[in-house]
Parts: structure tokens; sequence; C-alpha cells
């Protein structure tokens, strides 16, 4: 099996990397070659026994998603895009990258013949859904996004579902809750402060919490993300039907309960370093957001996330802090 990561030098997209050539097989087979592309370089690999390559490419350009699927991979996994708060502050760059790069993907696709028919996994997200929303979302909720970043979205899964109709491929979407706690350093997503009010104090850093603690909203963790991107490459296909797009389980909580989960785990030095101060554009952004959802489906098809916010901070300290806690600003 070959496998190609587009978005491969994100922190999604080097996760997933990390763990499919960890465990040499995705499903049933066996993985023989695995691909990461993205617009910066991704990062090398450690060492394993499968055959890997990196390589600097922009599919939102004419003839790049040609050359990078000339190999005819069999699996394609669609994590590059625009984040939500970059989306809607710079227009074109958002349909440039989050449609036109699907579409040409697609295309490019389509164009090869012969009988090339991969698995396409597009990492999808909660923002196609847009208020007013019920108490909890079900899965036959309609697609009304209220950002440029949640309709970029919700387009590409339309032109995934109308290929995957035609033919062309099998497709699955996947909506994300928002990830969290993200690693590194603060990206562009208006998103980005569920994770830093968790990530920063845990490394003894100060985190800026723009909006109020009564803010509720639909979250996993990275490790998570992991299990539902490998899990959705290795489903049956057919078990989907016509709706290829399918809402992940997450966990509904409050921002005081986030805190509150931080205080248990690391303790109240660790929220001392939260500083509230309120954002209005971030606060308006949010309030257009799901909160809580009811995805049977997926929770059908074997999906499964986590159980407690506890647990999602602990995975990060695991992951990302080799399991100790940073004892205090630094």
């Amino acid at each position: 099996m070959r496998v190609l990561i587009l978005g491969g030098a994100g922190m999604l997209g080097r996760k997933l990397g990390e763990r499919l050539a960890a465990d040499g097989r995705l499903g049933e087979a066996e993985i023989a070659h695995l691909s990461l592309v993205d617009v910066a370089p991704p990062l090398p690999l450690p060492p394993v026994a499968i055959e890997v390559d990196a390589a600097v490419a922009d599919i939102s350009l004419p003839g790049v998603a040609e050359r990078v699927i000339a190999d005819r991979p069999d699996v394609v996994f669609h994590l590059a895009a625009v984040v939500s708060g970059e989306a809607e502050t710079d227009l074109e760059k958002g349909y440039r990258v989050n449609v036109e790069g699907m579409r040409l993907l697609l295309d490019a696709v389509r164009g090869v013949g012969d009988g090339y028919r991969p698995t396409v996994v597009l990492a999808s997200s909660i923002a196609v859904f847009g208020a007013p929303f019920p108490e909890t979302i079900p899965d036959e909720f309609a697609t009304t996004p209220l950002t440029s970043y949640g309709t970029q979205k919700a387009i590409g899964e339309l032109l995934l579902a109308d290929y995957s109709r035609r033919g062309f491929l099998d497709g699955v979407a996947i909506r994300l809750p928002t990830i969290c706690v993200r690693p590194g350093t603060p990206n562009a997503a208006a998103s980005g402060f569920f994770s830093s009010i968790i990530r920063e104090p845990l490394h003894g850093r100060e985190a800026v919490l723009p909006v109020s603690e009564d803010v509720r909203h639909w979250v996993a963790s990275p490790r998570a993300a992991m299990g539902y991107l490998v899990h959705a490459a290795s489903l049956d296909r057919r078990t989907l039907g016509n709706r290829c797009c399918l809402t992940m389980p997450g966990l509904s909580v409050t921002v005081a309960e986030q805190i509150e989960a931080l205080r248990e785990v690391a303790g109240e030095a660790a929220v001392r370093l939260i500083r509230r101060e309120p954002d209005e554009r971030i606060t308006r952004m949010v309030a257009g957001w799901p909160s809580r959802f009811d995805p049977q489906r997926a929770l059908e098809l074997g999906f499964r996330g986590e159980t407690s916010f506890a647990e999602i901070v602990r995975s990060y300290i695991d992951d990302e802090l080799s399991g100790s806690v940073a004892a205090g600003p630094g």
C-alpha cells in the first residue's frame, strides 16, 4: 500500500505520519511507501522499515496535484488547509487553498483513469454547521456555516461526495472537533485559545483567555484525531452509502470545565497563569460555533474519543511533556 499525506508538515499530518510509519500498516494492509507533502518542508520521521519521502508542493497551483499523485497512492489523507482565523481575514487565500486545492486534487485523481480509485480521507470540521442550533446537533442537521472556513469545508465535502458518487474515488470526510490540546506554538485559528489556556500553563507560561468561561465547545485530543483518521481510511466504503461525511465524537465542555480539569491535573499554580483579556472579534466568531453533537453514525461505525477533559490534559502531558509538568513560569 502507498499512502499520501497532504499537509504533512502540520500538527495532524506530522502525528499521522509518525503513527503510520510506526505501525507499518493501515487496517489489514501493510504500508510499503509513505509520502508527506506540504507547502513547508515536512519534518523527517524517525527511522522506520517502510519507505518514506517528503516534498514541498502547493496543490492549489495548476499541475501540482497531478505530480503528487503520479505514483498512484492507495490512500490520500487531505489535511492541508488554511485555518479558520486566516480564512476569515484572507478570503482569496482561503478559497484558493481550501476549495481550489481540493478540486484540483480530485480532478487529478479523476484524470489518472485506468481503474485508479483511491480512498480519500478529508479532514473537515464542525465549522460546516451554523447557528441557530438545537441543544444537541444530530447527524441530520443541515450544514449552514457562518464563516468562510466553514463554507469552504462544506464545499469540499460536497465535491468529495460527488466525485465518490461518480466512481472516481472512495471518499470519506470526518468533521473534526476542535483539536485540543494542540502542541507547539499558537496558530492563526480563532479556536487556538482552547489549547493555549491548557498548553501554556503546562509549560509554565502565561496564557490569554479571550472569551468568558461559560463558552461551551466540542473538542477532542490529537490522539483521538489520529484514531479517527486511521479508522476512516480503514472503513468499508459501502457502510457509508451516499452519505460520506461523518461528525466525529468529542467532548462538550465549557472553558470553566477545561480550567477545572487543568487544576485537577496540574494544580492551582497552572491555573493562575491564565489571564482574562476579552476579545470581541473572537467572542463573536465562537458564538456562531456548535457546542454539542450526537454523532450516532460515527459511533455505530466504531469511532471512539475521550470520556473526560482531564483525560485530554493527561494525554498531552504524556505525549508532549514526557509525563511531567513545568514547575513554574519560564
